[in-house]
């Protein structure tokens, strides 16, 4: 096995800087010829993995998913495959893959070389690995604080979302896909490449990461109370089948809006409407558990 590893650790993620010492010591004693580019700033991980893809083998990243989407475009990019360590709050990207939160168990995945290729979700220029939206997560987005979440876990997320709940106010949006479009009101539109986001919500029930498929859910109510009883169906992607919610899927979606409304991929603000989505298919090579 070609074990040349660049090992990027956020040091302001929720575990990173506690860490990030450990993970050092477990990867090479399995082994791995490490470049250790951990850092404080997310931002500079594209020019980083830019700058040595000829002098490694993989990418390491050690953090939450808002540490792996600002390393995706420079995955994408250099095609290098991509171990995942979870330190972070949410972890949804590794949920999905079934990547075990343990930090010797996660670096063992990688070490054990098992490749699969997975889809990533694209808009306006800025790929994702779980889920695009607007509306009510923007807003959650926003609130969220590294305080909270480094305090409470993945119960800042609940309880972010319940300050901002009732606050919240239906918007306009016109969705386009496979031919066809539609005017909704909305809180919420959400567009899903993988199975979970925002803190281990599923976008949909039957979601898998290669599917070569986009998800797409719009939280459709006039109160605001009216999406209290979806928030524990929204846990297993079963809020699909409530009436207040209409559901999509496919391999393009354009959503207008009347003013840009931010976007967030993988819980980052990073693009606007009006907003072009797409699946890429097997866009990227990533370590995950053995079948066996």
């Amino acid at each position: 096995m070609k074990n040349r590893a660049l090992l990027l650790i956020n040091t302001h993620a929720r575990q990173g800087q506690n860490r990030l010492p450990e993970a050092v010591q477990c990867l090479k004693e399995l082994g791995f010829d490490l470049i250790d580019e951990s850092t404080e700033q997310p931002q500079q991980l594209y020019e980083v993995i830019i700058r040595h893809q000829h002098e490694v083998d993989l990418v390491i990243v050690g953090g939450g998913d808002g540490t792996l989407n600002a390393a995706v475009d420079a995955l994408v990019e250099t095609q290098l495959p991509l171990g995942i360590i979870p330190l972070g709050t949410a972890n949804d990207l590794a949920k999905t893959l079934k990547i075990p939160n343990s930090l010797p168990e996660a670096c063992k995945v990688i070490a054990k070389n098992q490749v699969r290729r997975i889809d990533l979700g694209w808009v306006n220029d800025k790929h994702f690995f779980n889920v695009a939206s607007c509306g009510l997560s923007v807003k959650i987005t926003q609130r969220l604080t590294k305080q909270a979440k480094r305090r409470w876990g993945i119960l800042a997320y609940a309880i972010t979302a319940l300050q901002v709940i009732w606050k919240s106010r239906p918007f306009r949006a016109e969705i386009s896909i496979n031919g066809t479009s539609m005017a909704v009101k909305t809180v919420q539109i959400a567009v899903g490449n993988g199975r979970y986001y925002g803190g281990g919500m599923a976008v949909v029930h039957d979601a898998t990461i290669d599917d070569q498929r986009l998800d797409l859910y719009s939280v459709e109510i006039k109160h605001w109370w009216e999406i209290i009883p979806l928030l524990p169906a929204m846990r297993k992607g079963r809020h699909i089948f409530s009436r207040r919610v209409r559901t999509l899927c496919g391999q393009e979606i354009e959503i207008h809006t009347r003013k840009p409304r931010p976007i967030n991929t993988d819980g980052e603000i990073t693009t606007y409407t009006p907003a072009h989505f797409r699946v890429i298919p097997n866009a990227l090579a990533v370590f995950v558990p053995s079948n066996k």
